[in-house]
């Protein structure tokens, strides 16, 4: 498939640390509880580590106990690609931002009383974070 943002990958590992390589060319999965965005909570805007694109608002982030951070909705659909993953033995869809195909994490439909009853589970290092405070305006 063809993406907005499409690098060879010794391009990529120029601009991505070892780690966020792993995870975001080749997808891998951090450590859980080992994210430094996993107990973010101030209001802003995550993106996608590899491209800047924007992924989710921290409004639809919450607490699942999982061991990564999650969301319930990315900020709009055509904002992630979500692909079937039998790479486990198990059925799982992961999911890839949609601008320049990274790995991100996977969605589960076990986001129990959260309005769409998703849980995005992201790796941090997947993603960059942008306080609201320091966002730019429109």
């Amino acid at each position: 498939m063809g993406y907005k943002v499409e690098h060879k990958d010794e391009q990529w590992r120029e601009k991505l640390g070892a780690d966020e390589f792993a995870v975001l060319r080749e997808a891998a999965t951090e450590r859980a509880w080992s994210g430094e965005l996993l107990d973010e909570e101030r209001a802003g805007l995550y993106t996608c580590k590899a491209c800047n694109a924007e992924l989710f608002v921290a409004g639809t982030k919450f607490d699942s106990g999982c061991g990564w951070p999650s969301f319930y909705e990315s900020i709009n659909p055509a904002a992630v690609e979500l692909l079937a993953d039998n790479s486990l033995g198990v059925e799982r869809t992961e999911v890839r931002c949609a601008n320049c195909g990274s790995h991100l994490g996977h969605v589960f439909p076990d986001g129990f009383g959260t309005p769409t009853g998703d849980r995005y589970c992201m790796n941090s290092l997947a993603l960059s974070f942008t306080p609201e405070d320091t966002a730019p305006s429109a």
